[in-house]
């Protein structure tokens, strides 16, 4: 297989970091997109418990690619002065694990009025994007389902606003899909901004989450697309394929899958995994 960089978001898995870091060991997988941990978000945690954190990662050999942060995903009609608090602390945290990237998003909008809070996602976003420059921290913007930046001309829109090297693109194939864009035709446009890919696939149909090059997000084609071009960036996997501590917390809405149908957890991801390996093989 090519040599390229894998990561993930190890609490699928567990929210467990004992059992995170055992699961990566047992796959092979020295990078996390860290966000869960023992039950609650990465940045809810005190500098002295990352500290630690950061302490049993380097024990076993595993770095840190990117802080998956829940910042952004609020709606735009929330308070902000809190919230900014928390993005401060989520720096700090980035430089204690040691890691350039900040996943951020940018706000859920009240009933798709974009062009209402347009102002005021600018306005937040663009106090953000000036205290990481200070910091020298990378935030990564998803496109996530409902939020201001969930369309490929929105999230352009965004990047040329701040042609900042510190905000650049996290490219997420099943959100495309979910949202009703094809991703093939999103990869050209977000491309000139594209710092980070998330792993994980999606039907038009159904917008159930599958795993990766089984849905409709082109997976492949694009990979191969973006390999081809020199990409040397991170590949993050985020299966999705079941419940896990604190995956209501990440949606709006909740999770059609039955709870007594959700499977293991170390397996939705081995099996994500293995189908990534096999499209990255065939290039």
């Amino acid at each position: 297989m090519r040599n390229i960089k894998i990561s993930g978001f190890a609490d699928e898995i567990s929210p467990r970091l004992v059992d995170q870091i055992k699961a990566f060991q047992k796959l092979d997988l020295n990078y996390i997109d860290i966000r869960g941990v023992d039950g609650t978000s990465i940045t809810n945690k005190t500098l002295e418990e990352v500290t630690e954190i950061k302490k049993h990662l380097n024990e076993n050999n595993i770095k840190v690619a990117c802080l998956g942060s829940p910042i952004g995903k609020i709606f735009i009609t929330e308070p902000y002065k809190e919230h900014l608090e928390l993005f401060k602390h989520t720096l700090e945290i980035a430089k204690v694990l040691d890691t350039k990237y900040v996943r951020i998003f940018s706000y859920y909008i009240p009933n798709q009025a974009y062009a209402k809070y347009r102002d005021e996602v600018i306005k937040r976003l663009e106090c953000m994007v000036k205290l990481a420059e200070e910091q020298d921290i990378i935030l990564l913007h998803e496109n996530e389902k409902d939020i201001y930046g969930d369309s490929p001309e929105r999230c352009v829109e965004l990047f040329e606003y701040f042609q900042s090297p510190n905000f650049r693109a996290v490219f997420d194939f099943a959100n495309f899909v979910q949202c009703g864009y094809n991703p093939l035709d999103a990869y050209p446009v977000i491309k000139p901004y594209l710092e980070y890919f998330h792993i994980k696939d999606a039907l038009f149909s159904t917008k159930e989450v599958v795993a990766p090059g089984l849905g409709d997000g082109k997976v492949a084609e694009i990979l191969t697309l973006a390999l081809n071009e020199g990409y040397d960036g991170f590949f993050a996997l985020e299966p999705h394929l079941g419940n896990f501590v604190g995956r209501n917390a990440l949606e709006l809405e909740t999770n059609n899958m039955e709870e007594d149908n959700a499977t293991d957890g170390y397996f939705n991801f081995l099996y994500a995994l293995t189908q990534f390996k096999k499209i990255i093989d065939n290039i």
